[in-house]
């Protein structure tokens, strides 16, 4: 059969059938057996295999304590001590908080603080338990990690919600509250914000949506609105066209904070602002 036509080696002692698609999941699973019985899938893989979508598919990280040859489509790095992994869906893998850490090597700053809301949004962490783990790590990478660590935050829906947060907190704005519930001055509920400054009566949304909506839906957008802001609300809405130009959604919420009072300084659009800007 290995012979044949219809079959491929992947790696030295394993095949697979041509017609098997080369999917992560299949290409996680390939590396685990041609590895040895420690190897761990680790850094942005490990990640991916946890859900959280970052970093490239290719090539797949594993963690191994052994000396052992790299396999063609793997890194392997090698680590000394106890790497501590654990199982999930029949692979061993390296704990969320290390994985975070390790990817730090990997990723943008940006792309960790999507990562880390994502990871804390799964129950796969707490922020005091990321907070705690880079405190007192010294891999590679922690100093990014630690950076990226003190931005994550609970309750983010998406990574656009964390690129538009980033947006408003590095320009110096007041940070807003991640996906709370907004009420009018009756206390009646209005809707859930995606930010939500609450001191200001503004919220900011990402529009995520890429297709025309229903004529049901539009109507119940253009409701949801109109009960917002008769309430006294201000709703800033940023879509994915939006973000092409980021210093115009820092100034669209800058003056709505003025037009409600906000006498903070005006938007500092630094260094580390421009970063992530150029990244978005």
């Amino acid at each position: 059969m290995r012979r044949g036509a219809h079959v491929e080696q992947v790696h030295k002692g394993v095949w697979r059938i041509m017609s098997t698609p080369r999917s992560f999941e299949f290409e996680v699973r390939a590396g685990g057996l041609a590895l040895p019985d420690d190897a761990a899938l680790s850094h942005v893989s490990a990640l991916r295999w946890l859900g959280v979508d970052v970093g490239s598919v290719r090539p797949i990280h594993f963690t191994t304590t052994r000396t052992h040859q790299t396999r063609e489509s793997i890194v392997l790095h090698r680590r000394v001590g106890q790497t501590s992994p654990r199982p999930v869906r029949g692979v061993l893998v390296l704990g969320p908080d290390r994985s975070f850490v390790d990817s730090a090597t990997l990723l943008s700053v940006r792309s960790l603080v999507r990562a880390g809301d994502a990871l804390v949004r799964r129950g796969e962490t707490t922020i005091d338990r990321l907070l705690r783990y880079v405190v007192d790590s010294h891999l590679d990478g922690v100093v990014r990690a630690r950076k990226a660590a003190t931005m994550v935050r609970e309750r983010v829906d998406s990574f656009r919600e964390t690129d538009l947060r980033l947006l408003l907190v590095l320009a110096g704005l007041p940070e807003p509250k991640t996906n709370i519930d907004v009420f009018d001055d009756d206390g009646r509920w209005l809707a859930r914000g995606d930010l939500v400054l609450p001191e200001f009566r503004v919220v900011v949304e990402h529009d995520g949506w890429h297709h025309e909506r229903d004529a049901e839906q539009r109507q119940k957008d253009h409701f949801r609105r109109e009960r917002i802001e008769a309430a006294g609300w201000v709703l800033i809405v940023v879509t994915v066209a939006d973000f092409a130009h980021p210093i115009s959604i820092v100034a669209r919420v800058h003056e709505a904070l003025l037009r409600r009072g906000c006498s903070g300084p005006p938007p500092d659009l630094g260094r580390e602002w421009h970063l992530i800007a150029r990244s978005m």
